[in-house]
């Protein structure tokens, strides 16, 4: 019975251990920034490793007062390709804590 009581505190231990080291990986992945971009360049967004949108730059050639959906479109296109790199940030820097956990894919 005492060995079944150790490995017990030995796993709690290790799952407080990772439970901290995620926290950590979490706000790290906070003071990421990311950016995406749309147009060849010509409209950048940057956003956080916490999915905030922290500056949207546009290029003044773009700027078109006749073809304000143009402008629309390379925004919205470069926040996505924004927030699709921090999913893949966020998957890889968090997935390193669930290798060989069997977990439902997704997860991280």
């Amino acid at each position: 019975m005492r060995g079944g009581m150790g490995n017990m505190q030995k796993m709690m231990k290790q799952m407080q251990k990772m439970q901290k080291d995620m926290q950590k990986a979490q706000e790290s992945l906070g003071e990421e920034i990311i950016e995406g971009t749309a147009g060849g360049g010509m409209v950048t967004v940057k956003i956080s490793g916490h999915k905030e949108v922290v500056d949207i730059s546009i290029n003044e050639e773009v700027v078109d007062p006749d073809d304000i959906e143009m402008l629309q479109d390379l925004v919205l296109a470069a926040t996505n390709d924004a927030l699709k790199k921090v999913d893949e940030m966020t998957n890889d820097t968090m997935g390193q804590f669930t290798k060989g956990m069997n977990l439902p894919g997704g997860l991280f």
